[in-house]
């Protein structure tokens, strides 16, 4: 893990969910994944996106070309952790890649966090929501 994203869930977790910087204000979520060939547990800091009750996190990888790790681990493995404020629960992640649903999604990540928009821009795939339905 980068000592950048050690200081985040460090931050995160001592916060009460809250981090500075760069995410300053953004809804956090720590996701823990297992390893798709390892098998190892994961975790890493996600701005997330708040619909009611609902948690939903975005694989942009900042418009990189590809997913990141994390999102093929849960396609391998879509049990996964969720860590949001004070809460920590067991989840299912469900990849939603097309679509109308994936399109608002994104729309309303990209309403609250508009920097999105620049990562849809940078990349030529379409970049997956990802649900985190609370087992």
């Amino acid at each position: 893990m980068s000592d950048f994203n050690s200081a985040v869930i460090e931050e995160f977790r001592a916060n009460h969910g809250q981090v500075g910087g760069g995410f300053a204000g953004a809804p956090m979520v720590l996701l823990t994944t297992t390893g798709a060939k390892s098998g190892a547990k994961r975790v890493n800091p996600l701005v997330a996106l708040v619909q009611g009750d609902q948690l939903y996190v975005i694989a942009s990888k900042a418009g990189a070309p590809t997913s990141p790790d994390w999102y093929h681990n849960l396609l391998a493995h879509p049990a996964v952790e969720v860590e949001f404020g004070d809460d920590r629960f067991e989840a299912t992640a469900v990849a939603i890649t097309s679509g109308p649903e994936r399109d608002r999604l994104y729309a309303a990540q990209v309403a609250v966090q508009p920097g999105f928009a620049d990562y849809e821009k940078a990349t030529t795939r379409v970049i997956p929501v990802v649900e985190l339905r609370r087992a």
